[in-house]
């Protein structure tokens, strides 16, 4: 038996912890340099306010309707997340954190000694909102499929109130009834469009289709699925993740850079960013690319780019920034308004099968790192960062209606006067 435990709009309900003032109200969230919607409240969809849409053209209407909108606080919302995903954890003997929001628990090994999954569903409930003031639904199922639409019935279906386990044959079939194809996991937009031409219009309709005929018609995966959703186990999620081969760290600045020290400045800050990250699972990096464009938009749209070798592979900050700060006046050209700037390492390698060079011995400054990366680690992002980053960065990017970092910052703690 799976579970999936995931919270209800978490971006909107982590702007709530902070401020209980705020619940039942409508609230969203906008994306980088406040440009679009990314996060909506169920009472902010009630009041006419659409995801995806750009905030200019639903701005009148937050203002006419009273809607809260809060630029994205991703420290916040990290630091609430896995705040969540402890808590979430103690409930299972096996954890898999699927997104921000999202968790997968597994019973196997300990399913007999629970008397009753929609009370074990209650009390991770209670325990997330007792601890952490956030409200989640848990949905749970024989499959990882099934248990993501228990848990799309638990927020959807009235009558669950929070909590939906798929226990028999009959409710199977009862929710998936009302469930449409598109909503399945792992079914995509082209995908359903062609099934609802074959009269597949409902996730009862798929479940209904003989495993050979999704196979040929689709692939493996529909095929996995359609068994899935007939309560055979067929996906598992990977107990070991793969270290990623590439890690970026790109943005959009919130006022355009004209001037060489200020992209100086970006770039090493996305050094900085992209360093950490590497450190952070252990890799070291052979190749950085280095990339700054203007707007696509602009009258004349011009992007430019340069690739870094290193001998000696590196996950160093300082030699990385060495590095950017030798190649960046290759990126600049005068008269350009740049817009978007990142930083690519490329063809990275485990520090598990690291190869030492004969002839080129390493830079990194091992013990620093770990330091640096420790503080910040301790007391939030950029608390030490190196100076090449520059102080005031008038570059960043705009969060205009940021709310306090109440868990990552001493000087955001809230006050309370007695």
């Amino acid at each position: 038996m799976f579970a999936l435990v995931d919270a209800n709009a978490f971006y909107c309900s982590a702007e709530q912890v902070f401020r209980p003032d705020w619940r039942g109200r409508p609230i969203i969230v906008l994306s980088n340099n406040d440009g679009c919607i990314v996060a909506a409240n169920r009472q902010a969809k009630e009041a006419g306010i659409e995801k995806f849409l750009p905030y200019f053209q639903a701005k009148a209407l937050c203002a006419q309707r009273n809607v809260i909108v809060c630029s994205s606080n991703y420290e916040l919302y990290a630091d609430l997340s896995a705040k969540m995903m402890a808590i979430i954890g103690r409930f299972a003997p096996e954890q898999h954190v699927y997104s921000i929001d999202e968790s997968f628990l597994s019973f196997k090994h300990c399913y007999p000694a629970i008397k009753c999954l929609h009370s074990q569903g209650q009390l991770i409930r209670r325990a997330v909102w007792k601890e952490a003031r956030l409200a989640v639904c848990v949905g749970m199922g024989q499959t990882l499929t099934l248990a993501k639409i228990a848990n799309h019935a638990a927020k959807k279906i009235p009558g669950y109130q929070g909590v939906c386990v798929i226990d028999t044959a009959h409710q199977r079939n009862d929710i998936l009834r009302q469930l449409a194809v598109k909503e399945v996991w792992g079914i995509g937009r082209r995908i359903s469009k062609k099934l609802e031409l074959m009269n597949i219009r409902s996730a009862y309709d798929l479940a209904s289709m003989p495993p050979s005929l999704a196979r040929k018609q689709f692939s493996i995966e529909i095929e996995r699925t359609v068994r899935e959703l007939n309560g055979e186990v067929c996906k598992q999620w990977d107990e070991a993740r793969a270290d990623k081969k590439q890690i970026f760290s790109t943005r959009s600045v919130g006022e355009r850079i004209c001037d060489f020290e200020s992209l100086l400045q970006a770039l090493s800050k996305h050094v900085g960013i992209a360093a950490s990250k590497a450190r952070q699972q252990g890799s070291h990096c052979k190749t950085m690319l280095l990339f700054a464009s203007n707007s696509p938009h602009d009258e004349r749209p011009v992007s430019y780019k340069v690739i870094v070798h290193f001998p000696c592979p590196t996950n160093c900050t300082i030699e990385l920034t060495k590095a950017m700060t030798d190649a960046a006046p290759r990126l600049f050209s005068n008269g350009v308004r740049y817009y978007k700037i990142g930083v690519g390492l490329v063809d990275l390698a485990s520090e598990k099968h690291f190869q030492f060079d004969l002839f080129n011995t390493a830079k990194v400054n091992y013990a620093l790192m770990d330091t640096l990366d420790g503080i910040n680690q301790r007391y939030g992002r950029d608390t030490v960062f190196l100076a090449a980053q520059g102080i005031e960065q008038k570059w960043a990017m705009r969060r205009d209606l940021l709310t306090p970092q109440y868990s990552t910052q001493w000087k955001c703690l809230p006050s309370i006067k007695c």
